[in-house]
């Protein structure tokens, strides 16, 4: 049996065993998921490229701790997004909104509006909105809705508190909309 076809877990135990054949399969079975990952977080082609190589560096370095608690793609994926969130950061191009005078005691209902009013608009031309939308909009509406996270991980990932993620993301949801309807 060839290393393509074996299952995830056979080539991670060969992993631990530094076996780079089982390293350069792992690596062909999830470097494009993980190079655009990090692409819509950075926006620069070189720069995903080189934080994917590090994030699979790291993985392979850090096997021993991966726990199996969640899929190994959601594992490393975790691993991509803090580097490129980190990276970004380092760019000075993370812009922060402060939290002052933000109730906690908002409706839930006006924060948890989905983009059903918009069912009818191609995935194309919304991500082509989000793409518009200022920076810290399109990072937290990308984790959110494309990536999956919910406002406790978001909060995790971002380091901001719910409040602040909240109000981000309702903030970005309503520019998001200002844009589809300009486009419609």
């Amino acid at each position: 049996m060839t290393l393509t076809t074996q299952n995830i877990n056979t080539l991670l135990v060969l992993c631990k065993q530094g076996n780079q054949l089982a390293q350069m399969e792992v690596y062909k079975r999830y470097q494009q998921a993980m190079f655009n990952i990090s692409l819509r977080i950075v926006k620069d082609k070189a720069e995903a490229e080189d934080i994917m190589q590090e994030s699979f560096i790291t993985a392979f370095n850090k096997l021993d701790t991966f726990k199996g608690e969640a899929s190994f793609g959601a594992w490393l994926k975790r691993i991509v997004i803090n580097n490129s969130l980190t990276q970004y950061r380092k760019l000075n191009r993370y812009i922060m909104v402060s939290d002052e005078g933000i109730s906690e005691e908002t409706e839930e209902d006006q924060y948890e509006t989905d983009f059903e009013d918009y069912s009818g608009i191609k995935a194309k031309k919304l991500l082509e909105c989000m793409g518009e939308l200022h920076e810290s909009y399109h990072r937290i509406l990308n984790l959110h809705f494309i990536e999956g996270y919910d406002y406790e991980e978001l909060c995790e990932i971002l380091n901001i508190s719910y409040a602040n993620c909240r109000t981000l993301i309702s903030r970005a949801k309503e520019s998001l909309r200002k844009k589809l309807t300009q486009a419609i």
